[in-house]
């Protein structure tokens, strides 16, 4: 594998965050990182937003208002894994 030095500047909670992950797993930052930029690219198109998708969802939105408001998602996610795992949230009206 050819290795490339590279510098990133990043917070001080990322950064820990990273180092925390790395020590979780028995491994270093730099295998870290390139498990998440795989996993990134598995998941998100980097040519472009889907423009056309985010049109007809917000449209959707606006006709319904029904949506899933950030914080019970936050609270979702965060409850994984746990004794004590939410259900997925489900849309509701809201605004």
């Amino acid at each position: 594998m050819n290795l490339v030095s590279r510098t990133l500047e990043i917070d001080a909670d990322t950064d820990a965050r990273l180092r925390e992950m790395a020590k979780e797993h028995g491994q270093d930052v730099a295998a870290v990182l390139a498990e998440a930029v795989a996993l990134l690219d598995s998941v998100i198109d980097l040519s472009g937003p889907d423009i056309g998708e985010d049109r007809r969802r917000y449209d959707d939105f606006r006709q319904t208002h029904l949506a899933v408001p950030l914080n019970e998602v936050k609270a979702w996610v965060a409850s994984w894994g746990s004794e004590d795992e939410l259900p997925r949230p489900q849309p509701h009206k809201v605004g």
